[in-house]
């Protein structure tokens, strides 16, 4: 819509430019350092934790598609709004178990038991990502419980790593809380990283030019907190508005009046 007037050849901050949220900013590469971390010494239970629109589900993919790589079993999966019974499901087709939909949650915990075990043996370490943890109901922390106890506890061959808001991490009940063994958390981008995120992936987008002035950087990055979905939705909408205004360069009074005007502060 916007990409003629900038000389773009796609949007900067939507669809595949998604991943810039990780490449150019150093606490996605130290979240996906101690992901690893986590994984290479067989630990138990980890805790990502982050605001929202921190980018916790662009860590987890991030994380995922790495382990694939290397061979490892990994299911990745979101649980909000999940009931336990889908829950199950989802794991054992990430497994794959090949389940049939009709498939009790018995029948589901013996095979998925018995893959783990399988995997135990093969010293295979399996890695289950479970997303939106903190929105998760008591019984769906319940199955979560049951799933990280499973196996010799000294020597694990099950991690999981449960995704959440640091101020709803309670949610999670004291049995799964004393199971962490690693704590990490998603911080906001300074001023640097915000710029480096919006002069990064307008490059790749194909600008030649500097869209955002440095005073437009600067409010932009004030008024999201530097919460990176913040950001990137601030910033699309500022080039809309610069666009159909004709202006030459993004300023920190479109920023502004688009924070106010297209709802960007409700965000």
């Amino acid at each position: 819509m916007y990409q003629s007037h900038w000389g773009l050849r796609k949007s900067p901050f939507q669809g595949d430019s998604a991943p810039q949220f990780l490449h150019n900013s150093p606490t996605h590469e130290e979240a996906l350092a101690r992901l690893q971390f986590l994984v290479e010494n067989h630990r138990r239970l980890g805790l990502l934790l982050g605001a929202s629109g921190s980018g916790k589900t662009l860590v987890f993919e991030a994380f995922a598609e790495q382990l694939r790589r290397r061979g490892l079993p990994v299911v990745n999966i979101n649980l909000l709004g999940l009931e336990p019974a889908e829950m199950l499901l989802l794991l054992a087709v990430g497994l794959k178990l090949n389940p049939e939909p009709s498939t009790t949650s018995a029948a589901l915990w013996r095979a998925i038991s018995d893959r783990l075990t399988e995997f135990y043996y093969q010293k295979l370490q399996t890695i289950v990502l479970l997303d939106d943890a903190d929105c998760a109901d008591d019984r769906m922390l319940a199955q979560v419980t049951r799933l990280a106890r499973h196996g010799p506890s000294n020597e694990s061959r099950l991690t999981m790593i449960l995704a959440g808001r640091p101020e709803k991490i309670g949610r999670l009940g004291d049995q799964l809380l004393e199971l962490a063994e690693l704590r990490i958390d998603l911080e906001p981008w300074n001023q640097a990283d915000t710029a480096n995120f919006l002069n990064t992936s307008l490059t790749h987008a194909g600008s030649k030019s500097q869209v955002f002035s440095e005073s437009a950087i600067d409010r932009l990055h004030d008024l999201t907190h530097g919460v990176p979905r913040r950001a990137a939705q601030l910033a699309d909408l500022s080039l809309l508005a610069g666009a159909g205004a004709n202006l030459p360069q993004i300023d920190a009074a479109v920023v502004e009046s688009v924070y106010h005007e297209l709802g960007t502060a409700e965000v």
